[in-house]
């Protein structure tokens, strides 16, 4: 089962061999999370579900008054598209070489790539992030102590970054859109989590030993990740 819906209540579900308990995550556009043992049995779910609900209201509603959902991106000239924490406007262009640059402060796209401009800048975001995010995770991976086997750049759905098998860390395209500080706090996280799979008190002191102010970054992404659509 990769779903659980218990009344109005919605949750992707996870299972873990390595997991002893269920938890919870509300994440940051509102999706819920379940997270459980292999075997943990549907009703047990339903029961911690239940017994949660209440909290799980209560973060709904937070995440609802802190981030109302970030209007669409229009792909004409004047529009802002953020890119390591700053807004750059979008100019429409009749010739260049690619469809998407960022040249002189401005983003440049051509006119003709108008129509399909979100795929395009997908691609620019990713392309972009591949190696900045590389660079990130070589200058933190020798003070959390790992090594991971790589770094892939994809659409996560909900998540910011993802630890996958065999060491490879994976970031949402998005992660790119926001301020390096913040990014830098999503990439030390999921190099913990090749250490520390679970969110327990020793994970979150080796975050710290990484970046000791990382609850401020933390709050931030909480509070305006959800903005950073597009």
């Amino acid at each position: 089962m990769k779903e659980l819906t218990v009344d109005d209540l919605h949750f992707e579900v996870r299972r873990s061999p390595r997991r002893t308990s269920v938890q919870i995550t509300v994440d940051r556009g509102g999706e819920l999370l379940l997270s459980a043992p292999e075997g943990c049995a549907t009703r047990v779910m339903e029961q911690f579900v239940r017994e949660k609900r209440f909290w799980i209201y209560t973060k709904l509603a937070e995440k609802d008054a802190l981030a109302p959902p970030a209007p669409k991106k229009q792909f004409v000239s004047g529009e802002g598209f953020p890119y390591l924490g700053r807004s750059y406007r979008l100019l429409l262009v009749d010739e260049q070489d690619v469809p998407v640059k960022l040249e002189r402060g401005r983003l440049k796209m051509l006119r003709s790539s108008a129509d399909q401009g979100r795929p395009h800048i997908v691609r620019w975001y990713s392309e972009r992030g591949q190696p900045w995010l590389e660079k990130r995770v070589a200058s933190f991976q020798r003070r959390v102590g790992v090594e991971p086997t790589g770094v892939t750049v994809q659409d996560l759905g909900y998540r910011w970054g993802s630890c996958g098998k065999g060491g490879r860390l994976f970031f949402h395209w998005r992660t790119v859109l926001l301020p390096p500080p913040v990014i830098e706090y999503v990439v030390v996280h999921e190099l913990v989590h090749l250490i520390e799979p679970h969110h327990t008190p020793a994970f979150w002191t080796r975050v710290e030993r990484a970046i000791p102010d990382f609850t401020a970054r933390k709050q931030w992404l909480a509070v305006h990740g959800a903005r950073f659509e597009l």
